[in-house]
């Protein structure tokens, strides 16, 4: 989730619909095929249940990857604009995203942070898998930033399990700028799944941090990526701003 992404373009549906039983059938084998990726630990998923899939974010293919290495249907936060484009191309984005498991969204804050998280909940609470990037955006220079909250208040809130996950090498098949993927290698690591209700309630500002460290934790372990020990995101513009987010930080969801 970037920043986190929200405010929903329409209601998401709760299960993925028939077409993506059908694009994934066939992109899963294919992809396989061309770019036979390492994945590991895909008996950590639980084949049903409600879970989030917590992930590095390295580039605009992870949200393929994700979908197409998990043993089970998985949801994620897409950006709004790939679902209100007009014409072919619009029809032509909005049809992919939608079949690949992808629910429309706008990138926000505060409220619009909640709606997104909201969304989230909505398809956790029917019994179904849910991707999303803790750090917030893709990092663009390969670290492993710090993970924002909505993890855990997600995974406090619906009970849902958590499993790590680790990507390696999907910055190379699609780096920053190009618009033509191409074939690298990549991995995909599945963790333990973990149980973050010993951490405390989800109304909690504390029990929410250490939560999320600990899936920052597990991730960091299945990629061995250099740890950025800051949140990914441009830095507060002026005095002013830079001020306050030192004296009265706002926890980031």
């Amino acid at each position: 989730m970037s920043e986190i992404e929200a405010d929903a373009v329409p209601a998401p549906r709760s299960k993925p619909g028939p077409v993506y039983g059908l694009v994934r059938g066939i992109l899963r084998p294919l992809v396989r095929m061309i770019y036979r990726p390492t994945i590991t630990g895909a008996e950590h998923v639980p084949r049903t249940g409600p879970v989030i899939l917590a992930s590095n974010h390295l580039s605009f293919v992870d949200s393929i990857v994700i979908p197409l290495a998990a043993p089970r249907p998985v949801q994620f936060l897409a950006k709004s604009h790939y679902f209100t484009g007009s014409g072919l191309k619009g029809w032509m984005s909005r049809t992919f995203f939608t079949a690949i498991g992808a629910v429309g969204v706008e990138r926000g804050a505060g409220a619009q942070a909640q709606a997104a998280l909201d969304q989230g909940r909505r398809i956790l609470d029917s019994g179904s898998a849910f991707a999303l990037y803790p750090e917030g955006t893709r990092s663009l220079d390969g670290r492993l930033y710090r993970g924002r909250t909505g993890i855990a208040w997600l995974a406090l809130t619906t009970g849902a399990t958590v499993v790590p996950v680790g990507l390696i090498g999907t910055q190379e098949i699609q780096p920053v700028g190009s618009s033509v993927p191409r074939v690298r290698p990549v991995t995909v690591r599945f963790g333990e799944p973990l149980d973050l209700s010993r951490h405390g309630a989800p109304t909690s500002g504390r029990a929410r941090r250490a939560a999320t460290d600990e899936v920052m934790a597990a991730i960091h372990a299945l990629t061995g990526q250099e740890l950025a020990d800051a949140y990914n995101e441009a830095p507060p513009h002026g005095a002013l701003a830079k001020l306050a987010d030192r004296v009265a930080p706002r926890e980031r969801v």
